[in-house]
């Protein structure tokens, strides 16, 4: 690593293969990785957290001054979700960040203020997993068939008609279909023709109906399935992780058991042993909006110190990155009260204790001219005729006709005469345009960034040695906690078996004994600057919380060195040492 930041900001330069300005497939994020945790091998770990089906590693960087440490860490994740392929690019842009600002301390990065990039590089680890379904995203860059996580089927017993997304027509592409029906629900748009609008009662027709591009498996010869997202993709990642998870039917796409995919199962596997991990961030498209937790009660049931915190992160997002935060249970159900089961994101928060949240990234909607309803879910569900035209008229002018195509008259194997073609919302609606990923890369790093200086800060200082008598000494440390959220980072997560209270213990050398005291004492939680009592106000400040420092003491003999230890789980440890005699 060279030690002249304006050497290591041209090193790192060089190693970009462009993920800001374009989707990279496997290889090009392999690359990418590689290059950084060979370039820069003090600061960056990389380790593979399994392999798909398809033989893919799942790439997972460590970042920071000490990246094999027990330090708190924040968390990154993104297309967990085949389409969605813009977390890859934020998630890497996060990482190259993070590595800019420890490699370039003294270059601004973004408005980071220069006190806070400080502390990022001291005392923050940061797990980046850039693409979790390598193996669907591979099939979306390649043949842009739709896949919600992961291109395989396991289901057993399915017998009746379904869906098979494919290439039929040998153009290398598998988009959209559209055949001639007169009880079909959709008619071509008078000022666009190749633009399916839904067909309103003073249609005159021709009418189509729409269909994936692709085959009919165990198809009768008659009746044609209704499209569906899951057709022939078993599992939505985002309904496979442990926390409330459920079968189908109860929840679609739930996956055999909880973690049955090896990605998730290796996600969970990594965290689990993880208990430092207190900021996740889980990236998603499309919407430009952030769901925080809960997701299976109104905020009137929620840890009232969490919701707080949330609050204050929601004004974060509205400032820094430009999108709203809401509640997963209060905007965000797809069916009243009914909350998702096996979401990352609740297990995150919930079985992890971690600051988390999910952000759907690019809001379509604003760069539309939309308005942007509330709840939030309603701007996936109730947009107008008129809206679709918005659309259309906004993929002409801004982003080169990405998403209306042309169709294309072909034979079906199964179907007769169709047309293929017409609809590719990869590029302008699922994500944004390559070239508009700069801009989002910067606004999303800005708000992790900020998301991540809230870590718990563990110090020993005070640590001193008073002489008694002859030999005998006290010695004593004071355990601080700097940071902004409390040693157990969550109201809600000071109950979890594992988030255990901070303990500072002595060691000590040849030479030296001790006398007074467990080797271990417990300092108890230590809160953060962050803890507001209720009743202050701008015209009565107050300081709330519970204790943000403890002091422990031993007695000792004799003449030699002593190293004293604290931490907990959730912090890491940090040590002191000190000579006696």
């Amino acid at each position: 690593m060279s030690k002249d930041p304006s050497g290591a900001r041209a090193q790192l330069e060089a190693m970009s293969v462009g993920f800001r300005a374009s989707y990279v497939t496997y290889d090009e994020l392999t690359r990418q990785v590689r290059a950084w945790a060979e370039g820069f091998p003090e600061i960056v770990r990389l380790q593979s957290l399994g392999k798909t089906p398809e033989g893919r590693d799942i790439w997972l960087l460590a970042i920071g001054r000490d990246p094999d440490g027990d330090g708190p860490a924040a968390w990154v994740d993104g297309n967990m979700h085949a389409v969605e392929l813009a977390g890859s690019s934020v998630a890497l842009a996060i990482a190259e960040d993070v590595i800019r600002n420890l490699v370039c301390p003294t270059e601004p990065l973004h408005d980071l203020p220069a006190h806070l990039g400080a502390l990022l590089r001291q005392d923050v680890v940061f797990y980046v997993l850039p693409r979790m379904c390598p193996d669907g995203a591979e099939s979306v860059l390649r043949t842009g068939g739709y896949v919600r996580s992961n291109p395989r089927d396991d289901r057993l017993g399915r017998g009746a008609p379904f869906w098979k997304i494919g290439d039929v027509d040998g153009d290398g592409i598998a988009l959209s279909m559209r055949r001639l029906d007169p009880a079909g629900d959709f008619v071509g748009s008078p000022e666009d023709p190749d633009l399916m609008l839904p067909r309103r009662v003073e249609d005159a027709g021709p009418f189509y109906a729409v269909y994936p591009e692709g085959t009919i498996e165990h198809w009768d010869g008659f009746l044609i399935p209704a499209p569906d997202y899951l057709s022939d993709n078993a599992v939505d990642m985002n309904r496979n992780f442990p926390y409330g998870w459920a079968p189908e039917p109860h929840q679609k796409g739930a996956g055999a058991y909880a973690t049955s995919e090896p990605e998730s199962r290796a996600v969970v596997a990594f965290t689990s042993k993880h208990p430092n991990i207190f900021a996740w961030v889980n990236l998603h498209c499309f919407g430009g909006v952030y769901i925080r937790p809960s997701g299976e009660k109104p905020d009137s049931r929620m840890d009232p110190t969490d919701l707080t915190l949330y609050r204050m992160l929601g004004q974060w997002a509205e400032d820094l990155a430009g999108y709203p935060m809401v509640s997963g249970f209060e905007e965000f159900l797809y069916e009243p009260d009914k909350p998702l089961c096996g979401d990352l994101s609740a297990y995150a928060y919930t079985q992890r204790g971690a600051v988390s949240m999910v952000c759907e990234l690019w809001d379509f909607w604003k760069q539309v001219g939309l308005p942007v309803l509330r709840p939030f879910v309603w701007n996936y569900e109730r947009r107008t005729r008129e809206d679709t035209l918005r659309m259309a008229a906004w993929d002409r002018e801004h982003n080169q006709k990405r998403i209306i195509g042309a169709w294309r008259p072909f034979v079906h194997p199964q179907l007769g005469p169709v047309e293929i073609g017409g609809h590719d919302p990869r590029f302008g609606i699922w994500n944004p345009p390559p070239e508009r990923l700069g801009e989002l890369c910067e606004r999303q790093s800005r708000f992790f960034l900020r998301l991540a200086s809230l870590s718990p800060r563990p110090r020993l200082v005070d640590v001193r040695a008073t002489r008694i008598e002859g030999d005998l000494w006290e010695v004593s440390a004071v355990v601080e906690n700097l940071g902004f959220l409390p040693t157990f980072v969550l109201s809600s997560a000071k109950s979890l078996p594992w988030n255990d209270v901070v303990r500072a213990r002595i060691s000590v050398g040849e030479g030296v004994t001790l006398v007074s005291g467990e080797h271990e004492a417990v300092v108890g939680h230590l809160e953060g600057w962050g803890a507001v009592d209720p009743m202050s106000s701008p015209g009565f400040p107050r300081t709330g919380g519970g204790p943000r420092r403890g002091r422990v003491r031993w007695i000792v003999r004799g003449r030699g060195g002593i190293t004293i230890h604290a931490g907990s789980p959730r912090v890491g440890k940090v040590e002191a040492r000190l000579e006696v005699g």
